[in-house]
C-alpha cells in the first residue's frame, strides 16, 4: 500500500510539473497584445479552481486538508476576482473619455 501511494504522488509531482511546463510555453508564445484578452478568458478556469477547491474543502477529514481546501478557495476566489479587476480596467481604456467626442 504504501508503494501505491507514493507512485500516486510521483505521477501526481509529474503531472504537475507538466502542466507548469506546458503552460509556460504557451503563454510565453502568445504575444503581448493578447495577454488581457487570454487572462479575462481564463476566468472561466480559475471559476472551475475555485469549485475544485470547494469540492476538497467540503470532503476534507482532517483539519490540514481542512486548511489547505480553505487556502485553495480563498487564494482561487481571489485570483479570479483580481482577474475581473484587471479585464474591467484594460475595457476602461478603450472607453472614450468624457471630454473628447468619437470619430
Amino acid at each position: 500500500m504504501n508503494d501505491a501511494l507514493d507512485m500516486g504522488w510521483l505521477v501526481a509531482v509529474y503531472l504537475f510539473m507538466l502542466a507548469a511546463f506546458t503552460g509556460y510555453e504557451v503563454i510565453s508564445r502568445v504575444p503581448s497584445i493578447l495577454h488581457t484578452p487570454l487572462m479575462s478568458g481564463s476566468n472561466f478556469i480559475h471559476g472551475i479552481v475555485v469549485v475544485g477547491a470547494l469540492h476538497a474543502l467540503f470532503h476534507a477529514t482532517t483539519l490540514a486538508m481542512q486548511v489547505v481546501g480553505f487556502l485553495g478557495v480563498a487564494l482561487g476566489a481571489a485570483n479570479a476576482a483580481g482577474g475581473y479587476v484587471v479585464t474591467e480596467r484594460m475595457l476602461a481604456m478603450f472607453k472614450p473619455s468624457a471630454g473628447r467626442k468619437e470619430p
